[in-house]
């Protein structure tokens, strides 16, 4: 065999590879009309026993499990969910300024997807100064004894 193996000669292995079956295309095609699932049943019916699986939740007609627990609490549509950076990452911010804008360009946090907020994670290595971005008190203490500033 002088050929080298190479992208313009690969073949799959004798029988690996079976063309995919098309359903409801004739009836020569051996699977028309009810597209080989046979007469009415649950079994012939869309959402069921495909290749996902079966409907979601459901339990072979006895009573759904979230049907039958108890409904509790609330849930806050208007809570506001800080993105976290931790005080050690903030060496990867470019410039001795932290802003919001400062910390998404450094990667550290997705820009519209909710506020940033500094925990006191690692430690501080230079003065920053920290503009207009919500922290824990332990962060402003460290933030502060590095000779930074914190501006709200």
């Amino acid at each position: 065999m002088s050929d080298k193996i190479g992208l313009h000669n690969l073949v799959p292995a004798p029988g690996s590879h079976r063309n995919r079956k098309r359903i409801g295309r004739g009836p020569g095609s051996g699977t028309g009309k009810t597209s080989g699932k046979g007469h009415k049943g649950i079994k012939a019916r869309a959402g069921h026993h495909g290749p996902g699986g079966g409907k979601p939740h459901f339990e072979g007609g006895q009573m759904p499990m979230s049907r039958r627990l108890p409904k509790r609490g609330f849930t806050n549509p208007f809570r506001t969910e800080h993105q976290v950076v931790r005080l050690g990452d903030l060496e990867h911010v470019s410039g001795k300024e932290v802003t919001a804008e400062s910390l998404a360009a450094a990667g550290l946090i997705r820009a519209g997807k909710g506020p940033a907020k500094l925990l006191a994670n690692g430690e501080v290595k230079q003065a920053l100064t920290v503009r207009g971005v919500k922290m824990s008190d332990g962060a402003r203490e460290k933030i502060l004894a590095a000779g930074g500033r914190v501006e709200d």
